[in-house]
């Protein structure tokens, strides 16, 4: 556990990017909400919601795609193995995805506080995202974080394993899958019963459940890919 710990010490030396710049993303969102009310007309009157909370999740996961492409050849160069690299690259994403669904939970809470801003605007305190205490609202907020996180982790070891032709590939690949999924629901119009479906999940089996159970798989197939990276 020791060594573990070491390699995730060495991955925080990338801390900028695991939490300066994603903490002063989460700081901008206001101002950048009020930009957006500006630039609609919307300045001042009306409950309403700022879908903004996606390019944090952006901001805060992308390190990870660096700490597998950068890093983690250096840590091997040091003798460190595969297994303890992936133990900590899992420990610092929970604790940073814990850490950040901590902070949206506190923002959320000035934002109450201070009637949206000021405007009646919703950030964090999206309605989809509200629960009924602060653990389960903390648990809504880190689910995702884990999940666009986890995804990053994977793209970063197919890139350390395949370089560029990996990356393409994947890309592509999850685009004709997603599209002939798409097309797949739309001819047998299963649209609407996924949507019923979605519709009747607790908000936190959405936000933290499922983005969970998703994490855990991109992390295991990012495993399989990874014991056999080189540098």
């Amino acid at each position: 556990m020791t060594r573990v710990l070491d390699v995730a010490r060495i991955q925080l030396v990338n801390w900028p990017a695991l939490l300066a710049y994603p903490l002063a993303a989460a700081a901008a969102l206001p101002l950048l909400g009020w930009g957006i009310d500006v630039s609609n007309g919307q300045t001042a009157v009306g409950d309403h919601e700022v879908y903004l909370l996606p390019m944090l999740l952006g901001v805060a996961a992308t390190a990870h795609l660096q700490t597998m492409t950068q890093v983690f050849p250096f840590t091997l160069g040091l003798g460190v193995t595969r297994r303890r690299f992936a133990a900590a690259t899992a420990l610092v994403v929970v604790g940073q995805a814990l850490f950040f669904g901590l902070l949206l939970v506190g923002f959320a809470a000035v934002e109450r506080l201070t009637g949206g801003w000021g405007r009646q605007a919703r950030i964090y305190g999206l309605g989809a995202l509200r629960q009924d205490g602060p653990l389960t609202q903390w648990l809504a907020f880190t689910g995702p974080i884990v999940a666009t996180s986890a995804v990053c982790v994977l793209a970063g070891v197919v890139f350390q394993r395949w370089r560029q032709s990996g990356i393409y590939l994947a890309v592509f690949t999850s685009v004709a899958l997603l599209a002939a999924a798409g097309a797949l629901a739309t001819t047998q119009n299963w649209w609407r019963p996924i949507g019923s479906f979605l519709g009747d999940q607790p908000s936190l089996t959405l936000f933290a459940a499922y983005p969970l159970v998703l994490a855990s798989a991109l992390g295991g197939t990012a495993w399989l890919v990874l014991r056999r990276s080189t540098t």
